[in-house]
């Protein structure tokens, strides 16, 4: 029988007030960066000068100007993918056929990669991938959290050399550094973008 103090206590998944799907609300950042800044363009600048060809991603707000360059795009092909780990794979084929590919994801999805990272080592893979972090910045989501505060471990543990960037004036610094890192010394390299950097969601009415 449950202890009646461990029954005062509110359950992990209560909804602590009433949701009313007819209230209007919308989402909003915490800061300006991401609106004006013009890093998703630098990012872009470093996948052509590093002949990437394929774009594997699973839509995501911190990168959706990312998104939207490469499928403008006439050298790279954006490839929506239904899970994370099907990423992984993707860059393996396109590597066996001679492509350079770089991933995009957000780091909720990181976990999902785990298994599939052996193959980088096994196959001594060029892995890059560009990652936008949430639970870790003014967080309003707590299911964000556990994998935002453990994606620079998942990673390292999987033996993938980890690059962060906090402020816009940084971002194609260390995105080149990452991609020279992949690409040239076959180091497998993820670059972070912090959750500062592309704003903390707040929902308001």
């Amino acid at each position: 029988m449950l202890n009646c103090a461990l029954m005062k206590c509110a359950h992990p998944f209560t909804v602590p007030r009433k949701f009313n799907p007819e209230t209007p609300m919308h989402a909003r950042t915490d800061t300006s960066e991401q609106q004006t800044a013009a890093w998703p363009e630098e990012i872009y600048a470093v996948l052509q000068r590093y002949d990437v060809r394929q774009v594997p991603y699973v839509p995501d707000a911190g990168h959706t100007k990312l998104i939207e360059r490469v499928l403008a795009s006439s050298t790279m092909r954006g490839i929506t993918l239904t899970t994370e780990e099907e990423g992984v794979a993707l860059v393996a084929g396109a590597w066996a056929g001679g492509q350079r590919c770089a991933m995009l994801m957000q780091s909720s999805g990181v976990g999902n990669c785990i298994n599939m990272f052996s193959l980088i080592p096994l196959f001594r893979l060029p892995f890059f991938t560009i990652v936008t972090m949430r639970g870790e910045w003014g967080e309003f989501n707590h299911w964000q959290v556990p994998m935002g505060s453990t994606t620079q471990a998942v990673f390292e543990l999987s033996g993938i050399r980890v690059m962060r960037a906090h402020h816009a004036g940084e971002v194609r610094e260390v995105v080149e550094a990452g991609a020279a890192q992949a690409y040239n010394a076959c180091t497998p390299t993820a670059v972070l973008l912090s959750q500062r950097l592309i704003g903390a969601k707040v929902f308001v009415k």
